[in-house]
């Protein structure tokens, strides 16, 4: 825990992707399967070629091998998408590769679903291992 920079201080949001760190925590229970469910229901991106927000609710679902995510790094990280212009299929898939890279999990599935734009809401679900 030592190696915690953000758990139990104030901490800004940064304001890109980039400037964002994700920390770990041991898994207390390293040998059990379980899953971990996490869901954020104020996540905001940018339309690369509006500008305009792109609004939805992102959730987290994992299965951990040595590590958990550090919650409060996990809301930093995804508050920092905010000045982000990514399409909202890219946006999920590099929330998928940025978590394998930090967690190296059994599985992960992350799933965002958009509000409506045109009449059309969008649902992008991304998965490791691939399926």
């Amino acid at each position: 825990m030592k190696d915690l920079k953000q758990l139990g201080q104030i901490t800004e949001v940064p304001a890109i992707r980039d400037a964002a760190t994700l920390e770990k925590i041991d898994n207390p229970s390293p040998n059990r399967f379980y899953e971990v469910k996490l869901h954020s229901k104020e996540f905001t991106s940018l339309c690369p070629v509006t500008g305009q927000a792109d609004f939805g609710e992102i959730t987290i679902s994992y299965s951990p091998d040595r590590h958990l995510i550090e919650t409060k790094s996990l809301k930093m990280y995804l508050a920092s998408y905010r000045n982000e212009k990514l399409f909202n299929e890219q946006t999920v898939n590099t929330i998928l590769d940025d978590l394998i890279e930090v967690l190296n999990p059994k599985s992960i599935c992350i799933q965002g679903v958009f509000s409506q734009r045109g009449g059309i809401q969008l649902t992008v679900k991304a998965s490791y291992p691939d399926s």
